[in-house]
């Protein structure tokens, strides 16, 4: 058996996106300071066709300027996406962060092609106050968010969570308008009387017939693709057995793959399975898989590694993540990363050209 095609054609892509998912200190290799290896012949050919040259490439990995917001793809689904942000003060920077998230909104020009933000259109972002050791973000919208249709509600408490909480000193979001404290949703009604956080789920797929009792919550990372070809992560959350390890349980789901016609690729083969997953003392995570398909030495695709990576750190106690295959506990992706080494939950992730 083969791979799966399309995991075979993003493996240069992979390689591409890594170094945008480097945070503040380091990730998946050498932080921003340290000498970074040229790329690949046939990898730099595909940055030039992308308008970056490979020091442009690189030059993203610093952080100081770069936010992942959350929008919504073609698809319906919210992506993270890593932009720029518009220069201005840094007390301004949530603020900022949150105005790339408003429909036909001031920086709609930074936003690539085929996403869009999710609050409503004349949405202003008055104040984001951060209560530091509450670890807690204060969000004050104007009225005019409250002009949307029932049907984007979830989505709206989705994208602007999942993109606060991106920052490591927010935790939970308490949502305000005009002044005035929300204790529920001015639309469908949705219960804000408990400040949010990213046990609420992203993009959840959930049998409405079926009962909630019993199960856990778990969010795994599958692989979307741009108009142009361009390969990104895309997270879902679904609902496991309350009783298994979470961690375990999110991989069996990634293993699975995306349900047909959500716009999602799968990122594992059919032939992989988890032999075990441990938590050294000091929050270490290691994930040992086995897929035939790789022999001794082989290296697996960056798309599939950043993946496990990502799902791993999603649903992990520990803060830090490694990955052993087939036994070997030296394991060197396709883009010439370790990730058999232990590496930090990313802060910025998928880079995509405007």
């Amino acid at each position: 058996m083969k791979w799966n095609t399309n995991l075979r054609r993003t493996i240069a892509v992979g390689v591409l996106t890594l170094p945008l998912m480097l945070s503040g200190c380091s990730y998946f290799g050498a932080s921003s300071s340290a000498q970074i290896d040229p790329p690949p012949p046939e990898v730099e050919a595909q940055m030039l066709e992308m308008g970056l040259t490979p020091t442009e490439q690189t030059s993203l990995t610093a952080g100081d300027k770069l936010f992942t917001v959350y929008l919504e793809n073609e698809k319906g689904l919210l992506a993270p996406v890593a932009l720029h942000l518009p220069t201005g003060s840094d007390a301004e920077k949530l603020n900022r962060t949150l105005d790339m998230l408003v429909q036909d909104g001031p920086y709609t020009s930074l936003i690539p092609s085929g996403f869009r933000g999710v609050l409503p259109k004349g949405t202003e972002v008055k104040a984001v106050t951060v209560k530091k050791d509450e670890k807690l973000a204060v969000v004050e919208f104007s009225k005019s968010f409250n002009q949307y249709e029932a049907a984007d509600e979830r989505k709206i408490l989705e994208a602007v969570t999942w993109t606060l909480t991106g920052n490591p000193e927010i935790q939970n979001v308490q949502l305000w308008v005009d002044g005035e404290k929300l204790s529920e949703m001015p639309v469908d009604g949705t219960s804000l009387e408990r400040p949010l956080n990213r046990s609420l789920g992203i993009n959840l797929e959930f049998d409405g017939g079926s009962s909630l009792s019993g199960t856990s919550a778990v969010t795994v990372f599958f692989s979307a693709e741009t108009q142009d070809g361009v390969q990104y992560f895309v997270p879902v959350t679904r609902f496991v057995p309350a009783q298994g390890d979470l961690v375990q349980s999110a991989l069996s789901e990634l293993i699975k793959g995306p349900i047909k016609g959500a716009g999602l690729e799968r990122v594992l083969t059919d032939n992989t399975a988890v032999d075990g997953v441990t938590v050294s003392n000091d929050g270490i995570v290691t994930v040992s898989i086995q897929d035939e398909m790789f022999e001794v030495g082989e290296k697996p695709p960056a798309q599939m590694m950043q993946s496990l990576v990502l799902t791993v750190a999603e649903n992990a106690k520990g803060d830090k993540v490694r990955i052993w295959l087939n036994g070997q506990k030296d394991v060197v992706g396709l883009d010439n990363q370790k990730y058999s080494e232990p590496v930090s939950r990313p802060e910025l992730i998928n880079q995509i050209p405007l």
